[in-house]
């Protein structure tokens, strides 16, 4: 069962051509999993409303900042704002700050259709 269903926005899709395939494929398993199961190892909840895919490939931790867009009844939607390669045990606040900022344009572009 797909718990729900993932989109990529346009920062996330340029963080994942700066990577390598392999690491691509990777963040793309993971992401087909989490929204298969509940698994807080490859999606888990950050702060307020944003969420993070979890990647661990080649020593590095990848992290895909994410939220959800329940407006549809039908269809579950998360939203990848962009991604980081983790250096620190926390996401700087800044990223998450960052992520806020594009799930507010995001709903405010979308009350506008």
């Amino acid at each position: 069962m797909q718990y729900f269903h993932t989109r990529f926005l346009e920062e996330a899709d340029h963080f994942l051509a700066s990577l390598n395939r392999k690491a691509v494929r990777k963040i793309f398993y993971n992401i087909d999993l989490a929204q298969q199961t509940n698994d807080p190892r490859l999606f888990k909840k950050l702060q307020g409303d944003i969420w993070e895919f979890r990647t661990r490939f080649e020593g590095q931790q990848i992290r895909m900042l994410a939220f959800w867009d329940k407006t549809n009844e039908q269809k579950t939607l998360v939203f990848a704002t962009h991604g980081l390669i983790k250096k620190v045990d926390k996401i700087p606040a800044n990223e998450i700050q960052r992520a806020i900022k594009i799930r507010t344009r995001y709903f405010e572009s979308k009350l506008k259709k």
